[in-house]
């Protein structure tokens, strides 16, 4: 049921970065991070059928779940929940082997979890589509997120500046919020409406009611989500994508007011990264990148980690020619 893939390109995620420093509980050491893979098929199990040798895949942040009818997470693609999860590092098969990553040459995954990358689109610019990407589409695709919603995005970085383009694509009108002015015109470009400069106080009232969606991509203070409702329309969502430093309060009369709603979304599983990469082959939507050689790889971390990277980098095997 598995396919070994060789490795070409992997990129880094900010999850690459906590796990290796433990952010986020025990790191089992020593492993292998990275869940943003693209690479061509070498080998195949004799159960494979829908996968070839030399065919272009590419792997998220997960590499088995159960995928039966009768599992309550799988059944409504939910597979990221799955009992039987495993994600694609720092977590152990049943077995008790341990999964790894795609800082590598090559990885053995379940074929179910390798996803055909879609010829239109460029192998580089795949593998942040692949973790990146899936995580800010899949709550738009389950909340329905359509044209002339008004969509808010705070945060306009690795996960942000694709959410622009995802939302826009859907046909919302997106506002872009960021501290930094500088990014306005890339915003406008990416297919924002509106920039929201939060440092300036007339820019911030002027969405008061506003959004009916708020995506959360960036590791805001938890007392800012205060704020974020009074930008909401009634019954309007805000949706994390990224975890907010300590702990969130509020009181029960702001959400009783508003029927404002606080979520969350994890990643996409199977189905939501095939819709991803056929969304993003359709729409042409790709992530900004830096390119960094694999042997490069802790130079790429340090400069990712520094927040410095505009705005996904991307590691470079040399490319193999027995294919």
């Amino acid at each position: 049921n598995d396919v070994e893939i060789q490795i070409e390109y992997s990129g880094i995620c900010g999850s690459d970065l906590h796990t290796i420093k433990a952010d986020w509980g025990t790191a089992l050491y020593p492993l292998i991070v990275g869940h943003e893979i693209v690479g061509k098929v070498i080998t195949k199990g004799e159960k494979v059928a829908h996968l070839n040798e030399g065919d272009l895949v590419g792997v998220g942040a997960q590499v088995f779940g159960c995928l039966q009818d009768d599992c309550n997470a799988c059944s409504r693609d939910l597979d990221p929940h799955c009992p039987k999860k495993v994600f694609t590092y720092n977590a152990k098969y049943a077995d008790g082997q341990q999964a790894h990553g795609g800082y590598a040459n090559a990885v053995r995954v379940n074929a179910n979890y390798a996803i055909k990358i879609p010829a239109n689109i460029d192998p580089v610019y795949a593998p942040p589509l692949m973790c990146a990407g899936a995580t800010v589409f899949a709550p738009m695709l389950r909340k329905g997120v359509k044209k002339g919603d008004k969509v808010g995005v705070v945060g306009i970085g690795g996960l942000g500046h694709l959410a622009i383009q995802y939302a826009s694509a859907l046909g919302a009108e997106v506002y872009a919020f960021s501290h930094s002015p500088n990014k306005r015109d890339q915003c406008l470009e990416l297919g924002a409406s509106h920039f929201i400069d939060t440092s300036n106080q007339e820019d911030v009232d002027s969405v008061k009611r506003t959004l009916n969606y708020l995506f959360i991509t960036s590791n805001s203070q938890s007392n800012q989500y205060n704020e974020y409702i009074s930008w909401m329309d009634f019954e309007g969502q805000i949706v994390l994508l990224a975890i907010p430093k300590g702990q969130m309060s509020f009181k029960a009369g702001e959400f009783i007011q508003t029927e404002v709603a606080i979520t969350g979304s994890l990643i996409g599983g199977v189905n939501v990264l095939k819709k991803t990469l056929e969304f993003s082959a359709e729409h042409q939507i790709l992530p900004t990148i830096e390119r960094f050689p694999m042997e490069k790889v802790n130079e790429a971390l340090e400069h990712v980690d520094s927040g410095k990277a505009r705005y996904r980098v991307v590691l470079e095997n040399p490319q193999s020619s027995n294919l």
